[in-house]
């Protein structure tokens, strides 16, 4: 192997463990922050901001904390399609799934230890000085957590695996061209599935909401999403331009023909 190729194959194993980590490490953040359920039109100044929705329900503007960060996960992904094809985007949402899992096992294990009694006493109070029990608190949103982890397990590997196939499904009919067209595509599709279908097992099944309520949020969440990709576009233009120029023109354009072959 000539040391031009060692090298061009270096940085292509560097770039994929970069990626990787990045990837990841959104992902398990992301799992850790969603049982938060925040209002963005609060956040925004919008106040009693409704849509009618199903009968006599109303459509607000909140959403997990999670979601906030899981555009970058689309970007990740789809650059880690582009260039690393199927393969490497079921080996980084394998691992991370995995990685997920094991978070919560630990979390588990956590909320079942007994608490120190300086924890407890130092923590005893809140800001205004109301009494506070930390350890039901520590427990009471760990716990709520691993519902959210539970079914965002499910649906995260069931939106992958059909972002990766939507998104070189597009590719070969458009072939090097239209990156937007093949990132927020599918985008647009596997979204639609991973939306609802966390919702339904975290807060449904193993939750107190209704299956209303599991559609008013998941409706934000979705619009959030991909309006959110749409918007991030450029980014990933941004992604695929430093990449190529890390790479080097040649080998960019080697790898993603690659990929596209061995689909």
């Amino acid at each position: 192997m000539s040391a031009t190729k060692l090298e061009g194959n270096q940085k292509l194993n560097r770039l994929f463990y970069i990626l990787s980590g990045i990837f990841i490490a959104n992902v398990i953040l992301a799992e850790l922050t969603g049982v938060k359920i925040f209002s963005l039109s609060h956040f925004l100044g919008i106040e009693n901001w409704q849509l009618p929705f199903s009968g006599d329900g109303k459509l607000d503007m909140n959403m997990s904390v999670g979601i906030l960060i899981w555009p970058f996960v689309f970007i990740l992904s789809d650059i880690v399609n582009e260039y690393f094809g199927r393969t490497g985007v079921q080996r980084i949402s394998i691992l991370a799934a995995i990685l997920v899992l094991y978070c919560s096992i630990i979390i588990l294990i956590s909320t079942k230890l007994p608490p120190a009694g300086f924890w407890q006493e130092l923590n005893g109070k809140d800001l205004s000085g109301n009494p506070l029990d930390i350890n039901y608190a520590y427990t009471l949103i760990f716990s709520q957590g691993i519902s959210i982890i539970a079914g965002s397990i499910t649906a995260f590997l069931l939106s992958q695996f059909v972002d990766v196939y939507t998104f070189h499904w597009i590719r070969k009919i458009t072939g090097h061209k239209k990156l937007w067209l093949r990132a927020t595509g599918s985008t647009v599709v596997s979204q639609l599935i991973d939306s609802y279908v966390i919702l339904t097992v975290a807060f449904y099944f193993m939750g107190k909401w209704s299956f209303v309520q599991v559609l008013q949020v998941g409706t934000i969440q979705y619009i959030y999403k991909v309006s959110f990709a749409i918007l991030l576009t450029p980014l990933i233009y941004l992604f695929h331009y430093i990449i190529d120029k890390y790479l080097g023109g040649k080998k960019a354009e080697e790898v993603i023909k690659e990929t596209n072959e061995n689909w």
